[in-house]
């Protein structure tokens, strides 16, 4: 087992990290920006070592750097987290170069998985159902305008690589796709300098339906069930849950299956999820995969008991998988919501909510000034019911009871949501957040 693992990332899930490396007796470094020298991660780890300024490419995102930082401080490995250096094959062959565990799949594995379009030519390959689309990359609008008039309107243009919503724009007709096309490559390049595009067949208002793969490498592959992340806001996900609700046993099972297919087809180890959408007659496409732990990773913990950076780490040390596909046992029903700073500023009062059964992953403290440079996500609300009536009324009582005062959250508006009839019916997609969004924002006293 590792001795010592620095973490290249911040926030709640540098805590987390740091938390399950402390119960398995090994020490932790966190690498820092100077906005975050005050942060709890810092306070909280065994080492902490300042990597550069504010600018997430000045710091966490300073691929050099920070393995200076895991050599110097005697790191056998470097957990990444989610976001920043996570998917980032270069930077995961780097670590292997210098002989140090990167905590996730290979470099190779994050190549091939992070390029939609390999990845999508190889679960055709292997059987795994893939949106109708370009055969390859489309170069420009002209090529996609090729591809659009074969699969018919409307389309979806989207970056080959990347992720978190950037680079995708809808097209309903061939006049809109010139300047559909041109916006989302400009919008990947500046992201993530990669100007591929594909196509595919936009499917109108889908559920978005992801499962959690585990996988060693000695050939153990398991799944941790499913989640339901179709409440979503510009592609940024605002609540997770697991079971997901009125999807039918058979489906559910199919779906499972070919995740782990999907698994096999390119080799994969570490934690990773394999995402489908699922139209109104419950056909169900693959649509990526992520190749890290998910935001949303902690309602499968709840409702499995199963530690997934647990398992991370012992798979990058090498140990087989502590459980089997038949030692998974769903128990209960989950739910996830997370809270976003609508506003910068300090926290001048803190207040979490506890209780059988609530988790709170947050890196706030009382007197903690929130930074306008990082994502604005600064908690997650978990719950777990022996229903899921019970989830969704142990939820609102939790967001009831959490008070955090100094700046402005959506707090009052995940209350509000939890109250929607489309949401208390379990009956929504991803065209929740357009459909109710002025009916909750109604209800927020200002």
């Amino acid at each position: 087992m590792f001795k010592r693992i620095l973490i290249a990332n911040r926030g709640e899930i540098a805590l987390r990290i740091i938390r399950c490396c402390e119960e398995m007796g090994i020490e932790t470094v966190i690498v820092y920006s100077t906005e975050d020298k005050n942060s709890l991660p810092v306070i909280l780890a065994t080492k902490s070592v300042c990597i550069g300024p504010a600018d997430s490419k000045d710091s966490y995102l300073n691929q050099v750097i920070i393995l200076e930082a895991a050599k110097l401080t005697k790191c056998d490995a470097i957990h990444p987290g989610y976001g920043f250096l996570s998917e980032n094959a270069d930077f995961a062959k780097k670590c292997e170069q210098s002989g140090i565990k990167f905590i996730g799949p290979s470099s190779k594995i994050i190549s091939q998985m992070g390029d939609k379009q390999h990845a999508r030519e190889l679960m055709i390959k292997n059987g795994v159902n893939v949106v109708p689309g370009s055969k390859g990359i489309v170069k420009n609008y002209k090529d996609a305008l090729s591809v659009a008039e074969i699969i018919g309107y409307p389309v979806l243009i989207k970056a080959s690589a990347g992720g978190g919503g950037k680079g995708m724009r809808k097209a309903f007709s061939a006049n809109e796709m010139k300047d559909a096309f041109n916006c989302a490559q400009k919008e990947t390049i500046n992201a993530f300098g990669n100007g591929d595009m594909y196509v595919e067949k936009l499917i109108i208002n889908p559920k978005h339906i992801e499962f959690q793969i585990l996988a060693d490498n000695y050939g153990n592959i398991i799944c941790l069930g499913e989640r339901n992340c179709s409440i979503q806001r510009n592609n940024q996900k605002l609540l997770e849950e697991t079971p997901s609700w009125q999807l039918p046993e058979e489906l559910r099972k199919k779906m499972g299956e070919q995740a782990i297919i999907a698994a096999k087809a390119c080799g994969y180890t570490n934690a990773g999820t394999v995402e489908f959408i699922v139209d109104k007659n419950n056909n169900f496409y693959f649509i990526e995969m992520n190749t890290r732990i998910q935001v949303e990773h902690p309602v499968t913990e709840m409702i499995t008991g199963i530690d997934i950076i647990r398992e991370q780490i012992r798979v990058a040390a090498n140990l087989k998988l502590s459980v089997s596909n038949d030692d998974i046992k769903i128990q209960g029903h989950a739910i996830e919501c997370r809270i976003n700073a609508k506003t910068p500023g300090k926290v001048s009062f803190l207040h979490f909510p506890a209780g059988q059964d609530i988790r709170i992953e947050s890196y706030l403290y009382n007197g903690c000034v929130i930074s306008p440079i990082y994502d604005s996500m600064i908690a997650k609300i978990i719950v777990k019911g022996k229903t899921r009536l019970e989830a969704v009324r142990k939820m609102r009582r939790a967001l009831k009871e959490l008070v955090i005062e100094g700046i402005k959250t959506n707090t009052e508006y995940m209350f509000f949501l939890t109250y929607n009839r489309d949401f208390v019916n379990g009956n929504y997609d991803t065209s929740f957040y357009e459909k109710n969004n002025a009916e909750i924002m109604g209800l927020i006293k200002e």
